[in-house]
């Protein structure tokens, strides 16, 4: 497998700590789950950003908050918003993309991840319809992993 570079958003960095008992949820859960430990033995370069530390900041659960916490720390790379991420995120909500999700798209694209990897059935529909205006392919997990992996 070759060494890729994986931005996961908060969504996926939620759902292990979301209610297991619906099938989906339980799926993509072990597909991120299984990302983190491929990322650990197969030496993927995990992607976080400061959009992702501001938006765990902003959680009301403060025990999920921390959760949620420990998995974004096991990245390897760090994104810092700076000009060029603001202003790229600008042209992406004037494209129909909400602000949180074009801030973790612009950090993709600046940190030359080659997936963003989501469980936002809205922005990956938006993506989707908007693949020509990204830098970065947009998945699901489960999805993507499922063919990853084969």
């Amino acid at each position: 497998m070759k060494k890729r570079r994986i931005y996961l958003d908060v969504c996926c960095l939620n759902r292990p700590f979301d209610d297991q008992t619906q099938d989906r949820i339980h799926l993509e859960s072990e597909a991120i789950l299984s990302i983190l430990n491929y990322g650990q033995a197969l030496n993927w370069d995990i992607i976080c950003s400061e959009v992702i530390d501001i938006e765990i900041f902003k959680m009301p659960d403060s025990e999920k908050k921390l959760k949620v916490g420990i998995l974004a720390s096991m990245h390897q790379s760090y994104i810092t918003v700076d000009r060029g991420i603001e202003v790229r995120a600008v042209k992406l909500e004037e494209s129909g993309f909400k602000s949180f999700d074009a801030l973790h798209i612009a950090c993709a694209e600046k940190g030359d991840a080659d997936i963003l990897l989501t469980t936002d059935d809205g922005l990956l529909r938006k993506a989707a319809q908007r693949v020509s205006n990204l830098k970065v392919e947009i998945r699901n997990p489960l999805e993507w992993v499922t063919e990853v992996i084969r």
